[in-house]
């Protein structure tokens, strides 16, 4: 079964052209808590003060009508069942401001700060076919290094609210690479595009 759904994925980074099947995936609450994938990309008070009237939700809509990159959906019979927040480094500011995750260096690089997964679709490999559809996008887009910042859990099973950043061995699979440590189970992991 998780072969066979993984196999029949095709991966869209968002427009304006499928932002209806964007927010449908994300439903009534912005995938989590009103957050509208805005997270990391706004200082601490403007992003939670974005989690009311659609606030976080418009800014979203603002970056894509604008045509910046935000992410890449995974379709599955004609619905986004899956998300991947996918853009520069320097567009996250909260990455750009960590301590935990400072650059390693001044190379350009695009980061996956989380994922989003329909609830019917966990647990099914989907978050490995989405990293290798987000790599294949940045191989036709020229981008040539993904950095991104996964958890190692420390306990047998994480509660789903905790995965949102993606787990360790799923980037593994995909081919990903530790390049930094300094948090012992957050590591940053790249994938280098030749």
């Amino acid at each position: 079964m998780e072969d066979k759904i993984s196999e029949q994925l095709t991966f869209e980074p968002v427009t304006k052209d499928n932002w209806d099947k964007f927010v449908a995936l994300f439903g009534n609450r912005g995938a989590c808590a009103y957050c509208w994938c805005m997270y990391y990309r706004l200082k601490q008070a403007e992003f939670k003060a974005g989690k009311v009237n659609d606030i976080n939700k418009n800014r979203m809509k603002e970056l894509i009508w604008e045509g910046k990159p935000v992410g890449v959906i995974a379709i599955y019979e004609g619905h986004a069942i899956a998300w991947c927040a996918f853009a520069p480094r320097e567009d996250y500011l909260k990455l750009e401001n960590s301590q935990v995750h400072k650059r390693i260096d001044d190379k350009p690089v695009w980061s996956i700060p989380c994922f989003f997964i329909d609830k019917k679709f966990r647990r099914k490999g989907i978050s490995v076919a989405l990293l290798k559809g987000v790599i294949e996008y940045a191989r036709k887009n020229k981008i040539r290094i993904i950095e991104a910042y996964p958890t190692i859990p420390t306990q047998e099973k994480l509660p789903d609210a905790f995965v949102w950043i993606g787990l360790y061995k799923s980037f593994e699979r995909a081919g990903f690479e530790i390049v930094d440590r300094k948090s012992k189970n957050r590591p940053m992991v790249r994938y280098y595009l030749a």
